[in-house]
């Protein structure tokens, strides 16, 4: 599986508008091709939003592109924000569970070469501490196996379960770092806005 990612700064203010034409386009029954699922995360306090689309390939993402185009032309930039990157990751591992509310995406950055053991580092080792951790509700790691780039996004029950793993998760996430062979470009905090498994134009 395949993941599309689209980030989103701007005014967030009308965000609640947004998620309610995401919401009703979704009830239309009427699917990107080929879309699995959806996720929105939310920074409402740094204006941004990342939408997350699941593909089985790369290929039927491509084959999407004319379709979130044409979204983006239908949905005003002052209720959607303006859109400053798109990305495409394998989905490497993917386990999120019902009532997710907050989430910490950890990026990293290194040699394609130690994506593999990264990946087999977090199943086995990361995956089982972090288990037990309160409040927690699973885990999205996406890799770009030409770059070297990887995300890790953890998922939470509350903003005060997130808040309260910080410490561990400072831990679990330099050991992941170390791992992989990876520097930690960068940690940020969303609010889940949206986790759907309808996809719809």
């Amino acid at each position: 599986m395949h993941a599309r990612i689209a980030a989103f700064e701007g005014d967030t203010s009308r965000i609640d508008d947004l998620i309610g034409t995401i919401r009703e386009r979704m009830s239309t029954g009427d699917e990107i091709p080929g879309a699995k699922k959806f996720l929105m995360l939310l920074d409402r306090g740094g204006g941004r939003t990342l939408g997350i689309t699941f593909f089985d390939s790369e290929e039927s993402i491509r084959a999407a592109e004319p379709i979130f185009e044409r979204m983006g032309d239908e949905v005003p930039e002052e209720l959607r924000g303006r859109r400053t990157s798109v990305e495409t990751y394998e989905v490497a591992i993917d386990d999120i569970a019902d009532g997710a509310r907050a989430a910490r995406m950890s990026s990293l950055e290194g040699s394609p070469g130690g994506i593999d053991e990264g990946i087999t580092f977090i199943k086995d080792t990361i995956l089982p501490e972090a288990a037990d951790l309160t409040g927690w509700r699973g885990i999205l790691t996406l890799a770009d196996r030409n770059t070297g780039k990887a995300k890790t996004i953890t998922f939470w029950d509350s903003s005060e379960s997130l808040s309260a793993s910080e410490a561990r998760a400072d831990e679990l996430r330099a050991q992941a770092a170390d791992a992989m062979g990876d520097t930690i470009a960068a940690v940020e905090r969303y609010e889940v806005a949206l986790h759907e498994t309808a996809v719809a134009v």
